[in-house]
C-alpha cells in the first residue's frame, strides 16, 4: 500500500480518524491541566575515612585525600541499604512520603552519592530532601554500630551538594500528554482502516460479478498512481538508519530504545498493519515458527512487566520497564514485517544482499578507526538527537584500539559483523552473482572477516571460529582445503602487518583457559550475584529494562539478565527462539533442491548458532544493531523456510493422483523380502 493510497483511506474514514484525535487532544488538555508539576530536589555527600585511618601514608591524618579504594563498597551497601524496604518505612516515618532515589553521583569513580527527592509541593520536596541527607550519615553509623566498629575507625559523611531548590519537572508532563496524543492518534489510525476494511468486506458481498469486475480496474488504476512501497524497502530505510547513525545516538528521554532506526521501524509496523486490515497482503504459508518464537517471548515481557507493576520500583526502574516495552514493539515489527510483509523470494535476496553492503560499509570504518586510533563516530553530532551513553571514548586492550565504528561497543561491532559474516561468504559463492567482478564479490567477506580480529576481543573471535567450524566442512574437498590455505595466510598477515595483534588474542585465550583474567573473574563473580534477585522472583523475573547498571551492576552475560529481568519463563523463550533459528538453518539445508540454497541454510544455521554463543559473553540484546541484526536474520531464516517448502515437490496421495508438469514423481523406497 502506498502512502497516497493511505491517505485516501484516512480521508474517506475521516468520521474515525477525526473523532479520534479531538478526544485525544481533549484528554492531553485535561492532563496538561489536572496533573501538578513534579519538583525535584537533590543532595550529594561523600564518604570519608576515619580520623584514625587517615594518619597511615598516603592519607597522613587527611580524610579527604582518601576518599577511595574500599570506601567505594562502603558507599554501594549504604546505596543498598537506604533503597530497601526497612529504610522505606523509617524514612515514610520520618515524613520523606514522596518517591526518592539513592545512588553513585553520575561520572564519578569515587564514593560520592547522590540524593534525589520528586513531588508535587516544593517546600515539603526540600524538607524531605534534607531529612533523606542527614538520614544518610545515620543509617551508614548504624551500620557500623552494628558491626561493632570502634568510633575511631567509623567512616563518616560529608555534605558535598547541599539540598538544593526544588525544580520543577516539565518534561516529564510533557511526556505524558504526548504520550497520550500518540496513544489517541494510533487509535485513530487503526479504527480507521479496520472500518475501511469491514466496508469493503461488505461492499464485496453485495457486488456483483460484474461489478465486481469493473472495481478492480479502478482500484488497480487508482494504484498505478501511488509510489509503489513494500517491507523490503521499508527495511532497507531500516539498516540504513541503523548502519549509518551510531547506536548511541537516540531520540532525549527513551534511552538506548530511542535510536531514529526503532523509530522507522516502529511507524513501519503502522504501515504494515493498515495493508494487512485493507486486504492487501496476507502472511505467507511456512512463516509461522519466528512469529511463535516472538509471541513466546511477548508472554514473558509482558508478564515480567506486571510482575514489576506489583513491586515497589523506583522510578528509573518504571522508566527502564517501558523502554523494555518499546524494544519488544520493535522486535516484532522486524519479525513481522520480514515473515509476512515479504512475499517475493527476489526482494527477500535483494533485502539480504543491502545488509551484506552495509556491514561491509560499518566493518570499513571499523578499519580507519583501528588504524587511526580514533573514532569516527564521535565527531558525528546530529540536531536532535542525545548520547544515550555519557562519556563514549575509545577503548584499548594492549597496544591497540578496540574500534566499535557506528556502534556503541566494539563487542557489539564484532558481534554484528560475526552474524552478517556467514551471508558474505554465501553471497560470494553464490552461481547468481558470478557475473560479478571478484572485489565485488570477496570484498565484503575481506573486510567483515579482516574487521573481527580487529576489535581485540574474545567474543569476536569465537564468532569467527563458529562461522569457520560451521561452514567450511561442509564443503567439497577442494573448496575446503583452500579456504584452509587462505585463513592460514590471512593470520600470517595480521602477524606481519600488526604486529602483536595475534599474540594478544592469544594471550586473552591463555588467561581465560588459565583463570588469570581480571574480566573474566569479574563476571564469574557477578554470577552468584544474580542468585539473590533469581531467588525474590524466579518465574517472571523483576521486569525487562529494569536491571539498571546505575542501580545494580552490569552482568556482561544475556542469559543472566533475561534471568533477572524475564525470570525462568523468558529464558526459555530466549532459547526457544535461538533453537529456531538453527532448526530453520538445518530445515533449508535438508529440504534445498540447489546448492546454492544449501549453502544458505548453512549460513542461517551458522549466524544463529553465532547469537547462541556470543551471547553468553556480553547483554547482546541491549544494543540497539547487534539487537536489530538478530531478529533480522532469525525472520529471513523463516522466510526463507517458506519458500524452500512451497517450491518442494510435493508427494502423490490419493486425493491428487496427478503431478504438475514441472514436479517429478521422488523414487519409491525398495519393497522388502518376502
Amino acid at each position: 500500500m502506498s502512502i497516497r493510497e493511505m491517505g485516501a483511506v484516512l480521508r474517506r474514514r475521516w468520521y474515525v480518524i477525526v473523532p479520534a484525535m479531538l478526544l485525544s487532544l481533549l484528554a492531553a488538555l485535561h492532563l496538561y491541566r489536572s496533573v501538578p508539576v513534579a519538583y525535584q530536589s537533590q543532595s550529594s555527600v561523600a564518604l570519608l575515612d576515619s580520623s584514625a585511618a587517615a594518619k597511615l601514608p598516603p592519607a597522613f591524618g587527611n580524610p579527604i585525600s582518601n576518599a577511595g579504594g574500599a570506601l567505594v563498597v562502603t558507599a554501594d551497601v549504604l546505596i543498598r541499604a537506604m533503597s530497601g524496604a526497612d529504610a522505606a518505612r523509617e524514612l515514610h516515618s520520618l515524613g520523606v512520603t514522596d518517591p526518592y532515589t539513592v545512588g553513585f553521583a553520575a561520572n564519578t569513580s569515587g564514593p560520592l552519592l547522590t540524593m534525589t527527592v520528586t513531588g508535587t509541593d516544593r517546600e515539603k520536596v526540600l524538607k524531605e530532601t534534607n531529612i533523606l541527607t542527614g538520614f544518610a550519615g545515620e543509617q551508614l553509623n548504624a551500620l557500623q554500630a552494628a558491626a561493632k566498629v570502634q568510633p575511631a575507625y567509623m567512616v563518616q559523611t560529608a555534605p558535598v551538594v547541599l539540598p538544593q531548590t526544588p525544580v520543577p519537572q516539565l518534561k516529564s508532563r510533557y511526556q505524558q500528554v504526548l504520550g497520550v496524543l500518540i496513544l489517541g492518534v494510533s487509535v485513530g489510525f487503526t479504527l480507521s482502516f479496520v472500518a475501511d476494511a469491514l466496508s469493503a468486506a461488505r461492499r464485496r458481498r453485495r457486488e456483483s460479478s460484474a461489478e465486481g469486475s469493473a472495481g478492480p480496474g479502478r482500484a488497480g488504476r487508482r494504484r498505478s498512481r501511488g509510489r509503489h512501497v513494500d517491507a523490503t524497502a521499508l527495511l532497507t530505510g531500516y539498516l540504513a538508519l541503523a548502519f549509518f547513525i551510531p547506536s548511541n545516538l537516540t531520540l532525549p528521554g527513551l534511552g538506548g530504545v530511542g535510536t531514529p532506526a526503532n523509530v522507522f521501524a516502529l511507524l513501519a509496523l503502522f504501515w504494515y498493519l493498515a495493508t494487512w486490515l485493507a486486504g492487501r497482503i496476507r502472511p505467507a504459508p511456512g512463516t509461522r515458527l519466528p512469529r511463535v518464537a516472538m509471541w513466546l517471548l511477548a508472554v514473558s515481557v509482558l508478564a515480567s512487566y506486571i510482575a514489576n507493576a506489583g513491586r515497589g520500583s523506583v522510578r528509573k526502574e518504571l522508566l527502564g520497564a517501558d523502554r523494555g516495552l518499546i524494544a519488544l514493539l520493535v522486535w516484532v515489527s522486524l519479525v513481522v514485517l520480514v515473515t509476512a510483509g515479504i512475499q517475493d523470494r527476489a526482494r527477500l535476496d535483494v533485502l539480504l544482499r543491502r545488509a551484506v553492503v552495509m556491514g561491509t560499509i560499518v566493518a570499513a570504518i571499523g578499519f580507519y578507526d583501528f588504524f587511526t586510533a580514533t573514532n569516527i563516530a564521535d565527531s558525528i553530532s546530529i540536531p536532535g538527537l542525545s548520547s544515550s551513553v555519557p562519556q563514549i571514548t575509545t577503548l584499548d586492550r594492549g597496544a591497540f584500539t578496540r574500534p566499535r565504528s557506528t556502534t556503541a561497543q566494539p563487542l557489539e561491532f564484532g558481534g554484528m559483523l560475526a552474524l552478517l559474516l556467514p551471508f558474505a561468504v554465501q553471497q560470494a559463492f553464490d552461481p547468481v552473482r558470478r557475473h560479478l567482478r571478484a572485489w565485488r564479490r570477496w570484498g565484503p567477506v575481506a573486510l567483515m572477516g579482516g574487521a573481527l580480529p580487529l576489535t581485540v576481543s574474545r567474543t569476536s573471535i569465537i564468532g569467527a571460529l563458529i562461522v569457520i567450524l560451521v561452514m567450511v566442512p561442509r564443503w567439497k574437498p577442494q573448496r575446503r582445503w583452500t579456504a584452509i590455505g587462505v585463513l592460514v595466510g590471512a593470520v600470517a598477515c595480521f602477524k606481519v602487518i600488526i604486529p602483536g595483534l595475534i599474540g594478544t588474542i592469544t594471550g586473552l585465550f591463555a588467561s581465560f583457559l588459565s583463570n588469570s583474567d581480571s574480566s573474566t573473574q569479574a563476571r564469574t563473580v557477578k554470577y552468584s550475584a544474580i542468585v539473590p534477585y533469581l531467588d525474590e522472583r524466579p518465574l517472571f523475573g523483576r521486569g525487562m529494562g529494569t536491571f539498571i547498571p546505575e542501580l545494580y551492576f552490569f552482568t556482561d552475560n544475556q542469559y543472566m539478565l533475561t534471568l533477572a529481568e524475564t525470570g525462568f519463563l523468558g529464558l526459555i523463550a530466549l532459547l526457544f527462539l535461538f533453537l529456531a533459528g538453527i532448526h530453520q538453518g538445518g530445515a533449508i539445508r535438508r529440504l534445498a533442491v540447489g546448492e546454492s540454497d544449501r549453502e544458505l541454510g548453512q549460513a542461517f544455521f551458522a549466524s544463529a548458532l553465532v547469537a547462541l554463543v556470543v551471547s553468553a559473553t556480553f547483554d547482546a540484546l541491549s544494543f540497539p544493531m547487534f539487537a536489530g541484526m538478530f531478529f533480522l536474520t532469525i525472520a529471513a531464516g523463516g522466510s526463507y523456510l517458506g519458500f524452500i517448502r512451497r517450491a518442494a515437490p510435493k508427494p502423490r496421495f490419493v486425493e491428487y493422483p496427478c503431478l504438475p508438469a514441472d514436479q517429478q514423481l521422488p523414487t519409491p523406497p525398495p519393497a522388502p523380502a518376502r
